[in-house]
């Protein structure tokens, strides 16, 4: 049992409210404002919404309370923090496979991501020089289609990316990770506002809003509930370690329920924004919901194009944009560079450089799976779209599965208490039944389906 306090040789957030811009910069990104519109439109709107709300209440909450709660408990990289409770609790020592599974998760996630936020960088130099001025619907599609046919424009934004996400992790906890999210995700939040105020002018605006709000429950299917439970374990950025080496820096006395609560309001309501600054403009210019991944790129520099000033607002929307992704990636990138620090005896520059290079090369074959390699299919899947899946339909759920039953299950009621802080009350029962026994279930069956053990009709 600990009988004493641990810290993080990496460093300590600042504040409760620093940690809670990390956690929510980890979660607030591209699964934000390029994944989720575009999953919700193709999987019926309103319903999918209900759905992933649902699903982030459930599920969501309660499994990142576990994971915060494991991450400051052990103050190390998610494998280290996993074998030490492991045998603080008398448990087996194969329970560091949490961590594992998590960091590998992350890791990967981030090869296809920093491919996807190349995207926005290369956006930010489309709106700065006028390109999306006058734009039509199908000159927003030649633009993207351009691009991601392009291999060599892909690699240098995708390569410019990886090195700024390098560059901020080898300045540690307080030198990189805190000044990086103090002013950028505040900044983010405001200029989604303005996106909003602009789609409100749009003469589909409530066409958009119905779409968004009004559940249609004909048109949502059982593959589309774990899409939503896959969608709300990548947007809160569970199950990949990177809540759980944050919460390795979190005060002690800084509430785990609170700040989880806050973290997951603030994320899908920024989700939510999205959609309603999206979604207005899909339906105002004839673009169908279900464009797929590139709905963002297909639709935003349209409304940039026509709206006043849209110039300046598109430039900063993509700068935002890229710092949101950016955010994301550096709490990615943070639990590789930990182990590597923690157990290889690097200098957390060298970690930094080596980790970062080796998702740079595995990103390549992303990005190539986009053009060069789009006929070489796995069961009809690109490499793209095998990484995608592997992480978000498989690696998450289950890491979040085990994260729920070591933290419920197998860690003593006295430990939980003790780093929860919650008392011995209603609401401590109500987490560790949530977390016991509904979680559990509803995790279980994604990752069942996922590896084709339960099949369920689409």
């Amino acid at each position: 049992m600990l009988t004493e306090r641990r810290e993080s040789i990496h460093g300590q957030w600042s504040s409760r409210w620093t940690f809670i811009l990390a956690a929510t910069g980890s979660a607030v990104g591209l699964g934000n404002i390029w994944r989720f519109p575009y999953i919700t439109g193709e999987n019926g709107g309103g319903a999918f919404l209900f759905i992933y709300v649902l699903c982030v209440l459930v599920v969501g909450i309660p499994i990142m309370m576990a994971e915060v709660m494991l991450g400051r408990r052990g103050r190390q990289t998610p494998i280290n923090t996993m074998l030490t409770l492991a045998r603080e609790e008398g448990r087996s020592e194969w329970w560091q496979c949490i961590g594992w599974m998590g960091i590998v998760a992350g890791f990967l996630v981030l090869t296809f991501y920093s491919v996807v936020a190349g995207w926005t960088l290369a956006y930010v130099v489309h709106a700065a020089t006028g390109t999306f001025n006058g734009t039509t619907t199908e000159g927003a599609r030649t633009i993207f289609t351009q691009l991601i046919s392009d291999p060599k424009q892909l690699l240098a934004w995708h390569t410019v990316f990886m090195a700024l996400t390098i560059m901020v992790v080898s300045r540690g906890v307080t030198g990189g990770l805190e000044r990086t999210v103090r002013f950028l995700m505040p900044t983010l939040f405001i200029i989604l506002i303005v996106l909003v105020g602009y789609a409100m002018t749009t003469e589909k605006f409530i066409d958009g809003l119905v779409y968004l709000f009004t559940p249609d429950f004909s048109k949502i299917s059982a593959a589309g509930v774990f899409i939503a439970l896959g969608q709300a374990f990548f947007s809160l950025s569970l199950g990949m370690g990177a809540i759980m080496i944050y919460g390795a820096y979190l005060p002690q006395q800084t509430s785990i329920a609170n700040t989880s609560c806050t973290i997951a309001f603030i994320d899908t309501f920024i989700a939510i924004l999205a959609g309603m600054a999206i979604f207005p403009i899909v339906f105002t210019y004839a673009l169908e919901p279900s464009e797929g991944s590139g709905l963002i790129f297909k639709t935003l520099p349209i409304a940039f194009g026509q709206m006043p000033f849209g110039q300046l607002v598109g430039t900063l929307f993509f700068i935002l944009l890229v710092f949101a992704a950016l955010t994301s990636a550096i709490s990615l990138l943070e639990p590789a560079v930990t182990w590597l620090v923690e157990n290889h005896g690097m200098t957390r520059i060298m970690a930094t450089l080596s980790s970062g290079m080796l998702a740079w090369f595995i990103g390549i074959g992303c990005l190539l799976s986009l053009n060069v390699w789009a006929g070489i299919t796995i069961f009809g899947l690109t490499f793209f779209d095998i990484v995608e899946g592997f992480t978000a339909n498989i690696l998450l759920p289950l890491g979040g599965l085990l994260m729920a039953v070591f933290a419920s299950w197998l860690m003593s009621h006295k430990s939980t208490v003790d780093e929860l802080a919650l008392g011995d009350g209603t609401l401590y029962s109500a987490w560790q039944i949530t977390l016991r026994y509904i979680a559990p279930v509803f995790v279980a069956l994604i990752f069942l389906n996922a590896v084709g053990l339960l099949e369920f009709d689409s």
